[in-house]
């Protein structure tokens, strides 16, 4: 198996696009409009370190189970997802100079654990960012 698309829960797909596109630098795929003006769009992204690799898809929250699951995750400080990062000190020092806000500085990490810090997305989740194991 391979993956190729995951879906990220949002509380708003234009608000969300704006920050994974143009502040975390996710790189647009696809923004279709799946039904009358103000329907919902299918809209996908791709890693920029990997543009033709595998997608996020930017989900709207409209059910009441899926808006209690998000709120939930978000209340309990339990990220949606985590993406990996070559230098997490250097991640943290750009994203924070655009305005996003973390939980706190990355973790020191350890042979076990990995260096971590998490970020409010602004669209209802915590989103773990970790760097990639050396060596």
């Amino acid at each position: 198996m391979k993956v190729t698309l995951l879906s990220i829960i949002v509380d708003d797909q234009a608000k969300a696009l704006a920050f994974y596109r143009d502040t975390l630098g996710f790189v647009l795929k696809e923004d279709v409009l799946t039904g009358p003006p103000g329907a919902p769009h299918w809209i996908t992204l791709a890693g920029p370190e990997d543009p033709e690799g595998a997608r996020i898809s930017l989900e709207p929250n409209f059910f009441d189970f899926v808006k209690a699951y998000q709120a939930t995750l978000k209340e309990r400080g339990i990220p949606l997802t985590a993406f990996q990062v070559d230098d997490i000190a250097a991640e943290h020092a750009r994203l924070s100079a655009a305005g996003v806000v973390f939980k706190g500085p990355p973790s020191v990490g350890d042979a076990a654990m990995p260096s971590m810090a998490t970020f409010d997305d602004t669209v209802g989740n915590w989103i773990m960012l970790y760097e990639k194991p050396k060596g």
